[in-house]
This record gives C-alpha cells, sequence and structure tokens, in this order.
C-alpha cells in the first residue's frame, strides 16, 4: 500500500471536505435522528479546524484525519475516506500516525462514533473500548500503550 502523505487542510479544501463529510456521514446521520442540514455540517466540519489533515495517497486526496493532543491524551475528531477509497485500509492506516504517536507518548486515545456508524467495528479492533455513550454514540478510549 502506498503511504499517506497528511497535510494541513487550507480554505481552499473546504468546499471539498464539506462534500466528503455529507458522502460520509449523511446516512450514518440520518440513522442515528441527528439534526442533518448544511449549518450542522460547516459547524462540525470547522471544530478544530487547525488540527485538520487532508490524507493524500499517491497525489490524490482521498479524506480527513482531524485530531489533536490534551493534556492526558490525543482525540479523534474526525477521521473520513472518500467512499471511491473505503475499504483498502486507509482508515486504518491515518489512526495508526495517532496511535503510533500516543503509543510513543504512552498515552491514550479517544474518539466519539455514532452507534449507527459500521466504523466502530474497526475500532473495536484497534482496541479501543466503550467508556460511556449517549443515545446516539460511544465515547471509546484505546488505553496508552508505551513502547
Amino acid at each position: 500500500m502506498s503511504p499517506l502523505v497528511f497535510r494541513p487542510a487550507t480554505d481552499a479544501d473546504y468546499d471539498n471536505l464539506l462534500a466528503l463529510r455529507r458522502a460520509t456521514m449523511e446516512a450514518h446521520l440520518i440513522a442515528a435522528g441527528v439534526g442533518y442540514d448544511d449549518e450542522a455540517l460547516r459547524t462540525r466540519l470547522s471544530y478544530h479546524w487547525d488540527d485538520a489533515k487532508v490524507i493524500v495517497r499517491d497525489g490524490v486526496d482521498v479524506g480527513l484525519l482531524k485530531a489533536y493532543r490534551e493534556a492526558d491524551g490525543w482525540f479523534v475528531v474526525q477521521i473520513q475516506i472518500a467512499p471511491a477509497h473505503q475499504r483498502q485500509g486507509l482508515g486504518e492506516q491515518a489512526l495508526h500516525t495517532i496511535l503510533d504517536r500516543a503509543d510513543a507518548e504512552g498515552l491514550p486515545v479517544s474518539l466519539a462514533v455514532l452507534k449507527a456508524n459500521p466504523a466502530k467495528r474497526l475500532y473495536d479492533r484497534l482496541g479501543f473500548e466503550v467508556v460511556s455513550e449517549n443515545d446516539i454514540e460511544f465515547l471509546m478510549t484505546r488505553p496508552g500503550r508505551p513502547d
């Protein structure tokens, strides 16, 4: 598999990343009964915008990874792979960039996933565990694994 490159998202990426969010999350948001409209999509995309990285493979933008380090661990805000590039291991490969960094620091990684999102299977496989939940999502944490 070609290595992934991560570049900071810029204002020029915004519309494409908004379309990516719509393409990858619309069905899950509707299934979860979450308000789904352009304003909600823009709010979510803009959240932690400075931490947004466009995932690039072979010169093609294939997704978005947004994660940040907190005092006591890492938090993955968003990971989205364009539908045409899904089921190729890119999401897992992208997540490992954060997991490997967290392991080197001995820190946990947390994320929230909609209950209706099949990506939870990936998170389960990578060692994330449900630590809490609400009506629509699970909060999951993968404990730190010092090298």
